[in-house]
C-alpha cells in the first residue's frame, strides 16, 4: 500500500477546529495507507520547519505527499513544499482549500503556477475552486467533496415551536459572526422565545467582540466554545435552523454535517455556497452582512412547514452522496494514477 506524507495544520488547541489533515488523514489509514503527518507545531516558523525536515527524512520511503493549500499565510507552506517534491522528485497533491485562493492565483501567478502546475494533480473539495482553476488556465484539477460518514450523523426530526439557531465555526472576522448576533436581534421582535448557541473557538479575538454585541443588544446566547464533533453533533438535538454567516467560504464541513443532521440551512451567498446548496431547493441562500435578509430566510421557514421539510429532505439526500463509501474510491483513484493522467 501507497506511503502517504500528509502536510497541514495538525493543530489540537483551543483556537481551532478539526482541519482536513484530521478528518481525511485517519480515513486514508483505515483503507490501508500508510500515513505520516506534519505538523502538530503551534508556531508558524517552527511548523514549517518541521514540515520541510519530515519531508526530508522521509522521502526515500514515501510514494506521494498531500498538501492542505489555503489562501492566507498558510500558501506559503503549500510553496515551500512542493518545490521540495520538486527537488526530491517526490509526486505531490495540492488539496484546494482557501475560500480566497481565487485572489492568490491573481497576486502571485508566478508562484501559484510552480505549486499547481507540477503537481500530480490538483484536489478540489468544491466546485467553486475548481471553476476558478480551471478559468485561470489551471490543468488537471479533480473534483473530491469533504467527505463525512453519514452514520455518524443520525437525521433527526425537530419541533418548531420558536426558532433555535445554531452558528458552528471558528470565531474569525472572515465568518462574520457578528452577523448571527444582528441577526437573532431581529428575530427576536417576531418570536421572543428565540434562541442562540453559537459553537467554536476563538481564532482572531473576534469571540470578545460578539459577546460585546450581544450584552449590547441585550441577548442571552449561549457560547460552548470549541466542542468535540460527537458534543456538537448532540448538541444539534437542542436547534432547528443552522445558520452560516460567513463573507468567505469554500465547501464548509459544518455545513455538510447540519445538512445531514437534518437541520434546514440559511447560508450567506458568498464563494463556493451556491455550488454546495442550490437556494430554494436543498437550503436557502441570502446576501453577505444582511441580517434583514437572514431573518426573512428563517421567517420563512417557520412559515412553510412544506417548503422547509422539503428543503429538509433534499439536503439530506445530497450529502448521503458524500458519504466515505463513495468518497474513498475518487481517493484511490487520485493517489494511485499517473501524474497528469486523466481522473475524470
Amino acid at each position: 500500500m501507497k506511503k502517504v506524507l500528509y502536510i497541514g495544520n495538525n493543530l489540537n488547541n483551543k483556537t481551532s477546529n478539526l482541519s482536513g489533515i484530521q478528518i481525511l488523514g485517519p480515513l486514508l489509514e483505515n483503507e490501508g495507507y500508510v500515513m505520516h503527518y506534519a505538523s502538530s507545531k503551534s508556531n508558524k516558523l517552527l511548523r514549517l520547519l518541521d514540515m520541510v525536515w519530515t519531508t526530508l527524512r522521509l522521502f526515500k520511503r514515501l510514494d506521494i505527499v498531500l498538501i492542505d493549500t489555503y489562501s492566507t499565510q498558510n500558501f506559503y507552506y503549500a510553496l515551500v513544499i512542493s518545490q521540495l517534491c520538486r527537488f526530491l522528485n517526490l509526486d505531490y497533491i495540492p488539496i484546494l482549500h482557501g475560500g480566497n485562493l481565487a485572489s492568490r492565483l491573481n497576486s502571485h501567478p508566478k508562484w501559484s503556477h510552480l505549486i499547481f502546475d507540477n503537481s500530480k494533480c490538483n484536489v478540489s473539495p468544491s466546485l467553486f475552486l475548481k471553476e476558478v482553476f480551471e478559468n485561470a488556465g489551471f490543468k488537471n484539477i479533480i473534483h473530491i467533496p469533504n467527505t463525512i460518514k453519514i452514520e455518524n450523523y443520525p437525521f433527526e426530526h425537530r419541533n418548531y415551536d420558536a426558532p433555535k439557531l445554531l452558528w458552528v465555526r471558528s470565531f474569525s472576522k472572515i465568518y462574520n459572526p457578528e452577523l448571527a448576533i444582528l441577526l437573532f436581534k431581529k428575530l427576536k421582535d417576531t418570536y421572543p422565545k428565540a434562541s442562540l448557541c453559537m459553537v467554536g473557538p476563538d481564532a482572531d479575538g473576534s469571540l470578545n467582540t460578539v459577546k460585546a454585541l450581544a450584552h449590547q443588544h441585550h441577548l442571552t446566547v449561549k457560547f460552548t466554545g470549541k466542542l468535540e464533533k460527537k458534543q456538537w453533533v448532540s448538541l444539534s438535538k437542542d436547534y432547528n435552523i443552522f445558520i452560516n454567516t460567513t463573507n468567505l467560504d469554500n465547501m464548509p464541513l459544518s455545513v455538510i454535517e447540519a445538512m445531514a443532521l437534518g437541520l434546514p440551512v440559511v447560508s450567506t451567498n458568498v464563494g463556493g455556497m451556491p455550488y454546495l446548496i442550490e437556494n430554494e431547493l436543498d437550503g436557502l441562500l441570502v446576501q453577505p452582512n444582511h441580517a434583514s435578509g437572514m431573518c426573512s430566510a428563517v421567517i420563512s421557514l417557520f412559515n412553510n412547514s412544506e417548503k422547509r421539510a422539503q428543503l429538509i429532505d433534499n439536503a439530506r439526500k445530497k450529502v448521503e452522496k458524500f458519504d466515505w463509501i463513495d468518497i474513498k474510491s475518487l481517493w484511490a483513484n487520485a493517489l494511485s494514477s499517473n501524474k497528469g493522467g486523466n481522473l475524470s
